[in-house]
Formats: C-alpha cells, structure tokens, sequence
C-alpha cells in the first residue's frame, strides 16, 4: 500500500555542470513536502565531475 501524504520524491542536477561542457551529469534524489516548500528546491550540493560545491536545482 502507498504512502498518503504530501512528500514526494524530487531530482536535484546541477546548474553549472550544464554550461561547463564536460561529459556527464551530476544529480541527487532527495524528497520534500509540497505543501510547505511548493516552489522549486535549490540547494548546494558538491559535484564530483567539478570537484565543488555547486548550486542544484530541482527538474521537472
């Protein structure tokens, strides 16, 4: 049986890895609740391709 109510599991992939050109991607999966976060998540996370911490944005 689901799980009721307002968590839902969300991507985070990062905005820099985009324009830097190199091959790959770097995305985490974390969850948050709609209701009191409703818009996009963004948070710092650290991309082993760049070797960094980077800002990551919520897709879809």
């Amino acid at each position: 049986m689901a799980k009721k109510g307002n968590r839902v599991q969300v991507i985070l992939e990062c905005t820099e890895h985009k324009n830097s050109g190199k091959p790959g991607t770097s995305r985490y999966i974390t969850t948050k609740n709609k209701k009191n976060t409703p818009e996009r998540l963004e948070l710092k996370k650290f991309n082993p391709i760049l070797k960094k911490v980077t800002i990551h944005k919520e897709i879809k």
